[in-house]
């Protein structure tokens, strides 16, 4: 399958931002060693996509506060069919049929940004001042040869960690700068990952599930370690647009999940509510949060004497009372 639609579309997209960007008057040469309008127009790819993809992050999120609340009943279904694993996920299936919630949905908007972030590559590695091809997806000569020379801190955006001596020397680039830039770039996209991942499950929880339980360690820990190597060969460009992205997410999570805040803990029982003990009146002070109110000394309660019966003879007479005489 061609993937040519795509790499017009993204060629489009950045093309339009920089033509825009040049419009406002940025220039196209570097300040401070950076080509702002070019990198301004990969940031605002990341805009542009994120902006068409925000009604699928609000369903995952949404769907994720569903697989939260049937954590309980996940539980129980894992207890009674223990041992029998076709069972357990025939049951499992149907409740979140029932209940309308996608194990798959987390993954969604990642598997979406998938053909922009190849795309994206593609097209960046095309900068070559020796490529032939320089009117390919749209561009125009001189849209290409202005691209090919853009720099951050004077490392080109098609270069990369592992840019090999002839592919720097056709960049115009010094091979020290670009792999402290890349290397730099590395790190902070790995940084990044992790924290968005790490964001979403304090926020969430760890779930009940092992298979969604594995997805999220993947995410938290698989990923991010997987970048360490796959990111020598991501042009400087494409470094960009994920820790844009990964900034992008940071930010769009806080949002959502304080929109929509996560449901009670499952691991709390049906039924019970967490009620905190109950504090003393306070007094006194500004809006009462002064000290405790002294409270009045209990009067010490005096133990009633039941009194002798009439005519009741008393069983214990006084000493030094002279006895009555006979008469």
């Amino acid at each position: 399958m061609s993937l040519d639609w795509i790499y017009y579309a993204i060629s489009w997209i950045l093309l339009a931002w920089h033509g825009a960007w040049d419009a406002i008057g940025v220039p196209d040469a570097a300040v401070i060693g950076t080509t702002w309008s070019w990198i301004l127009a990969i940031v605002f790819l990341v805009v542009t996509v994120r902006v068409i993809l925000f009604p699928v992050f609000v369903k995952q999120i949404k769907s994720q506060r569903a697989m939260q609340a049937l954590q309980p009943q996940v539980k129980a279904l894992q207890e009674k069919h223990k041992g029998d694993r076709e069972t357990l996920q025939k049951e499992m299936m149907e409740l979140y049929r029932k209940e309308k919630a996608n194990p798959l949905m987390g993954c969604l908007p990642m598997f979406l940004q998938i053909p922009v972030f190849l795309g994206l590559f593609h097209v960046l590695r095309r900068l070559d001042p020796a490529n032939g091809g320089k009117t390919l997806y749209g561009w125009t000569v001189t849209q290409f040869e202005s691209a090919s020379a853009a720099k951050i801190f004077t490392a080109p955006i098609a270069g990369k960690f592992g840019s090999t001596a002839e592919e720097l020397a056709r960049l115009g680039a010094n091979g020290t700068t670009v792999k402290v830039i890349a290397g730099i770039l590395v790190l902070v996209m790995m940084g990044t990952t992790y924290l968005t991942s790490r964001q979403m499950i304090l926020k969430t929880g760890w779930a009940e599930d092992p298979q969604q339980r594995m997805i999220q360690k993947l995410m938290l820990y698989g990923i991010p370690l997987s970048l360490l190597i796959s990111g020598a060969i991501f042009p400087i460009g494409v470094i960009i647009y994920w820790v844009t992205n990964n900034l992008f997410t940071l930010g769009q999570q806080q949002w959502v999940l304080r929109k929509f805040p996560p449901p009670p803990s499952a691991t709390s029982k049906p039924g019970t509510s967490a009620r905190k003990p109950v504090q003393p009146t306070k007094t006194g002070g500004l809006l009462g949060r002064g000290k405790p109110a002294p409270q009045a000394p209990a009067k010490p309660v005096t133990p009633k004497v039941a009194g002798p019966k009439p005519g009741a003879k008393p069983a214990n007479p006084k000493k030094g009372r002279p006895a009555k005489r006979q008469g």
